[in-house]
């Protein structure tokens, strides 16, 4: 759904667990390759951003376990939140660490496509590719309409609220994948 943070215990970029997720996960992106040659640069030193789906720790581990599996490759956020935390949201290319519940760093993923849509033209493929409910643009509608009103308010949700519909890819770890070493 979107990057909320599901409760206390969340890590912050600067917790270790998450530095030494990314110390691993580095490799997969392509850090870290010619520090040997050129030098470590901050990109390589300094985590991505860190978040957890959802706004409960239930989903928080829902919408990653989906994440994990293959079945979750986009999430939205309504813009309005964005707004609200004065951020312009991801952009193609950006990673970020995926968080579980208790803030320990699980998944890295690559933002592959965003555009803002309004939440009644959210198409079928789109909300298959949340990877929630039964797949359908019914239950997204409804999961995402419930979901945005207990956030945001009732007053500030409205068919035609533009939302960011960003779609990634799982980079790290991977099925049968094992962690680098350095």
């Amino acid at each position: 759904m979107t990057e909320d943070d599901p409760g206390a215990g969340v890590a912050s970029d600067g917790d270790a667990r998450i530095t030494a997720f990314w110390q691993a996960a580095r490799a997969r992106v392509g850090f870290g390759k010619l520090e040997t040659v050129l030098g470590g640069g901050p990109l390589d030193v300094v985590p991505p951003p860190s978040f957890a789906f959802g706004d409960t720790p239930e989903l928080a581990d829902e919408l990653l376990d989906l994440v994990l599996r293959g079945r979750k490759t986009a999430t939205s956020t309504a813009m309005a939140e964005l707004e609200r935390a004065g951020e312009t949201g991801p952009k193609v290319g950006d990673v970020s660490i995926v968080l579980d519940s208790t803030g320990e760093p699980r998944a890295l993923i690559r933002t592959t496509r965003t555009h803002v849509v309004a939440f009644g033209e959210v198409d079928a493929e789109y909300a298959a590719a949340e990877g929630e409910g039964d797949l359908s643009l019914e239950s997204w509608r409804a999961d995402h309409e419930l979901y945005w009103r207990r956030v945001l308010g009732d007053d500030a949700f409205s068919i035609d609220m533009p939302i960011l519909a960003e779609q990634f890819e799982l980079v790290y770890p991977v099925e049968g994948a094992t962690p680098p070493v350095d």
